[in-house]
Formats: C-alpha cells, sequence, structure tokens
C-alpha cells in the first residue's frame, strides 16, 4: 500500500493549499485596516489564529504517524 498517497498527499494539499488561503485571508483583513495591531486585543487574536493553525497541523500530523506505524 502507497502510504504517502493516501496519508501524507492529503495532509500536504489540506496545510498547503488551506494555508494559502488562511494566510491570504489574514493578508487581506491586514491591507484593508480592519485589523490594528498596535491594539494589545487584535495581536491576541493574531497569535490565536497563527498558533491555532500550527496547532492543527502538528496534531494532525502527529496523528497521522501514530495511525501509520
Amino acid at each position: 500500500m502507497d502510504y504517502f498517497s493516501h496519508s501524507w498527499l492529503p495532509y500536504m494539499y489540506l496545510y498547503g493549499i488551506g494555508g494559502i488561503f488562511f494566510f491570504s485571508g489574514v493578508y487581506i483583513v491586514w491591507k484593508t485596516g480592519a485589523i490594528d495591531l498596535n491594539r494589545p486585543h487584535h495581536r491576541t487574536w493574531m497569535k490565536v489564529f497563527f498558533l491555532g493553525y500550527a496547532w492543527f497541523m502538528i496534531v494532525h500530523g502527529l496523528f497521522t504517524i501514530l495511525a501509520l506505524q
């Protein structure tokens, strides 16, 4: 069985293409001035967004590794 095409290829697609949409959205929000990073509340939410994206990517990757063993 080809583990790469059934496990890691969808993972890379999900976080690669999804990441493009996620970071494009963050860029649009930033360029339109909808967020002011000088405000602590806005900085906190940007950290939540980025750390949340990284958290789900890491947890998904770990569960994929555990499932393949």
